[in-house]
């Protein structure tokens, strides 16, 4: 059985019992869930509490959705001091009320040297590597003494963790039961293209940190004159599902799998494509 979810503010900016209407009549099993992405009006520091993450828990599990990731999308690299702390901040603040939540992941990307975390050359560089490493295990003990976790997530040529290599290398590092990986497979997949197939590839990824994968982003991309394109819904590229969900199904089985663009009029043909795969994959085995 696949659990299947959905980002949230993908399907509007809302007032929650509003959101979790539009949502619930998608039947996803869990929601990726960005309070500052999915609600209207700003998220201001310092106003979560536990009532209100509470409130937010029972909206959703009243129609059978839960939060599988809480989002707090931060640049914990970012090259202004003052803002980077701001950031690591309001992160900080997720991973006290996650589990009110009734999620213990908070997730973020890995960030630049670009203040809007997109291409910047020093992002390669070791030092940067280094303030990542910095701004993580401040976030990881923080997540320690409340019994949450930070979930990062790779993103090829642009980001700090921009590689397998290199999100094995932070795990190692710190080494704390409470950072953990979202593996999202298009991400870490160069715009240069793969030099290995994709079955490949997705098992050296589970090899180097399977064990830390605590949720999965699907959706599809275009090989096109040898390059990345396009950030499409799941089954309709070029990304080999087949053996994506072969090993998903044998070495993480259960966990979510969150469809990044898919939108309402495409969703339904996403998760079908996904469960028909999946069928597919246990009849030829059994």
């Amino acid at each position: 059985m696949l659990s299947l979810g959905l980002r949230a503010h993908d399907y509007g900016r809302l007032p929650p019992e509003q959101l979790a209407d539009v949502l619930a009549a998608f039947q996803p099993d869990s929601i990726q869930l960005a309070l500052s992405k999915a609600f209207p009006g700003p998220y201001l520091p310092g106003s979560l509490s536990p009532g209100y993450a509470r409130r937010i828990r029972n909206i959703f599990e009243k129609r059978d959705i839960s939060i599988a990731v809480l989002g707090c999308y931060i640049n914990p690299v970012h090259p202004d001091p003052t803002v980077r702390e701001g950031m690591l901040r309001s992160f900080e603040e997720h991973l006290r009320y996650a589990r009110d939540f009734g999620c213990p992941l908070v997730g973020t990307e890995t960030g630049s040297c670009k203040a809007d975390g997109s291409y910047h050359p020093d992002t390669a560089r070791p030092e940067t590597f280094d303030l990542l490493c910095g701004s993580v295990e401040r976030l990881v003990r923080t997540a320690e003494t409340c019994g949450s976790i930070v979930a990062v997530e790779g993103v090829a040529d642009q980001h700090t963790l921009s590689s397998i290599a290199l999100l094995d290398r932070l795990l190692r590092r710190l080494a704390s039961p409470a950072l953990k990986v979202i593996y999202d497979p298009v991400n870490l997949i160069p715009a240069a293209g793969l030099a290995e197939n994709q079955e490949t590839f997705f098992t050296r990824a589970f090899d180097c940190f399977g064990e830390h994968i605590a949720a999965i982003h699907v959706k599809d991309f275009h090989i096109q004159g040898g390059k990345k394109t396009g950030d499409l819904p799941a089954g309709t590229g070029d990304l080999d599902y087949p053996a994506l969900l072969k090993i998903l199904l044998e070495r993480k089985p259960g966990i979510d799998l969150l469809l990044e663009n898919a939108k309402p009029q495409n969703v339904r043909k996403a998760m079908a494509f996904l469960r028909k795969t999946a069928d597919a994959l246990r009849y030829c085995e059994s």
